[in-house]
């Protein structure tokens, strides 16, 4: 605990977070032991989030045995921010994917037979709450409002499941839920009032260059600064673009620029490695003829796998 407690507390410390915040945090892993059956689920997430508001925000209200709503645009760091603050408060993760088929029986758990007796198949929502977990609960404006509405007294002050023919279950004193949120996206509608009323919320913000470069230097440290930062100026020029509504959000894709990055690395030149992660995203000819506009006033043709002009530090090339 104390290696794991000690990357942690670098990790807040690096993103300037109030003291008393990570004394607070600091005596929450103290407190709440996790059981080893779960141990598997706490694991330091390959992007950490960046931004000291929001993580301030997020980490007072959970503290406080709050639940938390992000809501936002595609791209703006919902799931990292999750996956962070899993790790920080060292709790297993569970993640739960919403769709328009969701049901209590997919959240909470439904009967099955083994050995000839009739138990209950525990869900994603009974564990979380068994183990103290982090429930995430991923695209929750895509259920419809009957399937959530089983998540009320689990969101609310009552902290607890009720299951027909069952024990009443009280939610583990470490068990805390975050809901993320997209906008405009098929098939998505608006949260209820009684369920909203359960959250916190926070509103993501659009990335800046220093959270977009925060993530490209988490993957590659040995990265050259100024390939790094083109990188993530075609980012944000296609974020102003999506903004606008002149492209739709389907190349906003801060994974496949990762990916694209991470191809160059096997010596891909960065335009062929971009076409695979961020303009082929889009199938429409017209809106990737944009885009392709955009990553030519970022990425020269001329970045080749074997240049001078060199994105890793690799004996001069790529």
């Amino acid at each position: 605990m104390r290696n794991h407690w000690t990357e942690i507390e670098k990790y807040l410390e690096d993103q300037k977070i109030a003291q008393e915040l990570i004394g607070e945090l600091r005596y929450f892993h103290m407190r709440y032991e996790v059981e080893n059956q779960v141990k598997e689920r706490v694991e330091k997430p390959d992007i950490l989030f960046y931004g000291k508001k929001i993580l301030e925000m997020s980490i007072a209200a959970l503290l406080q045995g709050d639940n938390l709503l992000l809501s936002g645009a595609k791209a703006t760091g919902k799931n990292v921010l999750c996956e962070t603050l899993a790790w920080i408060f060292g709790r297993p993760e569970y993640d739960i994917s919403f769709h328009v088929n969701t049901d209590s029986a997919d959240l909470i758990g439904t009967d099955t037979f083994i050995n000839n007796e009739v138990r209950l198949r525990k869900g994603p929502i009974y564990q979380c709450a068994e183990f103290g977990g982090f429930g995430i609960l991923d695209e929750i404006n895509m259920a419809k409002n009957d399937a959530v509405s089983v998540l009320h007294a689990t969101l609310d002050h009552r902290r607890r499941i009720d299951i027909p023919g069952y024990n009443r279950i009280l939610l583990h004193p470490a068990t805390r839920f975050i809901g993320t949120m997209n906008y405009g996206y098929a098939g998505t509608r608006e949260l209820n009032e009684a369920l909203v009323s359960r959250f916190m919320v926070i509103d993501m913000p659009e990335m800046d260059e220093d959270s977009v470069l925060f993530v490209l230097r988490q993957h590659f440290p040995d990265g050259e600064k100024s390939a790094l930062k083109a990188f993530a100026g075609l980012f944000l020029d296609l974020q102003i673009k999506a903004y606008h509504g002149e492209i739709s959000t389907k190349s906003l894709d801060l994974r496949g620029l990762v990916s694209a990055v991470k191809a160059t690395k096997s010596g891909l030149s960065p335009i062929d490695a971009i076409q695979m992660g961020i303009i082929n995203k889009s199938f429409d000819v017209f809106e990737k003829e944009i885009i392709e506009d955009v990553v030519s006033t970022r990425i020269p043709s001329s970045w080749t796998g074997h240049r001078k002009i060199c994105l890793f530090k690799t004996n001069g090339s790529i």
